[in-house]
């Protein structure tokens, strides 16, 4: 009798056995914006699927940098990331079009061009077996420095922080005659206060978020390159949902990403506002410095072109899409 009674309770439970938890990395710490609107749509993927999905979050770089994550999404010990879109650019390798060097003048531009690309992006996505939310706005990096930067030739005298694996960057660091420093995202903060590096590109929010604008001096009033974030679930580990449930994660997950995208492009502004008021000095420079700043990215753009790290198809569709605005 007891048996019988411990088989109807755990069949009346919200839980099966066929329950699926959806393990997804992140970067962003706990606590912060992102983390929260994640945590909040796990919570609304389970009431409505009566337990069935769920999602657990780990934040805060605990499951490593990119490279790692993406080692244990392979053997399934993660299903999923939400980063920045750099991370996922050997999926599609057009996602990198909206992080070209100096493409945008502002973000009116950017908003325009998404309309169109952003559903372009995550069909490139889904034809390579994952499915993505996003893209999130992260504003525009700037150069943040302890030494004030002005021009291209100031830059190079610098030791600046580049993401590590980010080959784009790379090769877009060598057309401006930089020598970066590559390194993870985690170790960022700490190179600053010990002077392995003395400069970064970034986005105000992120340099407020991880503290990194506490050991800077100058932010350079050049909007080097547009940054956004995604989150990415690989197809192949959510075979075991069912097509009712995946549906309604998917719904969610969508309507929880656009929300956070609104949120963000209202918070980026305040956010370089905020970096500011730290004491952060702003560099301005001469419209032919302006000049020459572009002149250089024209030149990356190019090389990153013919290197095949974009194709000329989405390239040029995005241009046009400029065009059109800008006329």
């Amino acid at each position: 009798m007891r048996r019988l009674m411990m088989v109807a309770l755990l069949a009346a439970l919200p839980f099966s056995a066929n329950a699926f938890q959806v393990k997804i990395s992140t970067m962003y710490p706990d606590g912060t914006a992102a983390v929260k609107s994640l945590k909040e749509a796990g919570e609304k993927i389970k009431q409505e699927t009566d337990g069935r999905v769920s999602l657990r979050i780990y934040a805060g770089g605990v499951m490593g940098d990119d490279a790692a994550v993406e080692r244990r999404i392979r053997i399934g010990q993660l299903h999923g990331t939400l980063a920045q879109g750099g991370a996922f650019v050997k999926h599609n390798r057009d996602s990198q079009v909206l992080n070209l060097p100096l493409l945008f003048r502002d973000a009116e531009e950017v908003a325009h061009v998404r309309k169109t690309i952003d559903p372009v992006l995550r069909e490139g996505f889904k034809e390579n077996g994952w499915t993505m939310f996003g893209p999130v706005d992260g504003g525009f990096a700037y150069f943040m420095t302890k030494e004030p930067v002005a021009t291209v030739a100031d830059l190079r005298r610098q030791k600046v922080w580049m993401p590590a694996n980010d080959s784009s960057s790379a090769e877009a660091a060598r057309e401006f005659g930089v020598s970066p420093v590559a390194l993870s995202i985690s170790a960022v903060l700490t190179s600053l206060q010990t002077g392995v590096i003395n400069a970064y590109a970034a986005p105000p929010i992120a340099a407020l978020t991880l503290q990194w604008y506490s050991r800077v001096n100058y932010l350079t009033d050049v909007p080097m390159l547009y940054t956004y974030a995604l989150l990415g679930l690989n197809d192949k580990h959510l075979q075991r949902i069912s097509a009712e449930d995946r549906a309604i994660m998917e719904r969610i997950l969508t309507q929880t990403f656009a929300d956070m995208d609104a949120k963000e492009r209202n918070d980026n502004q305040n956010a370089l506002e905020a970096v500011l008021s730290q004491g952060l000095d702003v560099v301005t420079p001469s419209e032919d410095e302006r000049a020459e700043w572009q002149a250089y990215a024209d030149k990356a753009n190019k090389t990153l072109l013919e290197g095949g790290h974009v194709s000329s198809r989405i390239y040029e569709q995005v241009m046009g899409l400029l065009r059109d605005y800008r006329e």
